[in-house]
């Protein structure tokens, strides 16, 4: 019989948000690849390459959102806080998996969110979109190809 096997889950995972480490509650993030089908008389007949697009959300709890602060007032105000790469890396003893977004732009999506009946932690949302060429990084694998991003 093989022994049980040590699968990723959220606690796994690291996140590094530039040079600082910080705790998600909560963290996704989303790529749109517009490639898509072409058709002649009807019929598909090979594809074409369009836009790609990666955002996502972070969920912090007011300890990390407070590393944020921070940031934005060495920077001078939220807007001011210049892109960011934002790296997450998971392991356990069975496996390991590492995300990689590049240039990342921070806007406050949700502010403040409190339930009056308790229970839990105060929590803030920050949206990102990624802004760089270098894109997505999956397990040190490109997302996008030489090709995509020659002469950017």
């Amino acid at each position: 019989m093989m022994p049980a096997k040590n699968h990723l889950s959220g606690q796994d995972f690291d996140v590094m948000f530039g040079d600082t480490m910080i705790h998600v509650e909560n963290m996704s993030a989303s790529i749109t690849d517009n490639r898509q089908a072409v058709q002649t008389r009807g019929i598909p007949n090979g594809w074409v390459n369009g836009d790609v697009a990666c955002s996502g959300d972070l969920e912090l709890d007011s300890a990390n959102f407070k590393l944020l602060i921070d940031v934005a007032r060495t920077a001078g105000s939220f807007r001011e806080i210049k892109t960011i790469d934002i790296v997450c890396v998971g392991k356990t003893l069975d496996s390991e998996q590492k995300q990689e977004f590049f240039g990342c732009l921070l806007k406050i999506s949700d502010l403040f969110s409190i339930d009056g009946k308790g229970g839990e932690k105060n929590k803030h949302k920050i949206a990102f979109e990624v802004t760089s060429p270098d894109f997505v990084r999956i397990d040190g694998v490109s997302y996008l190809s030489a090709n995509n991003i020659r002469d950017l």
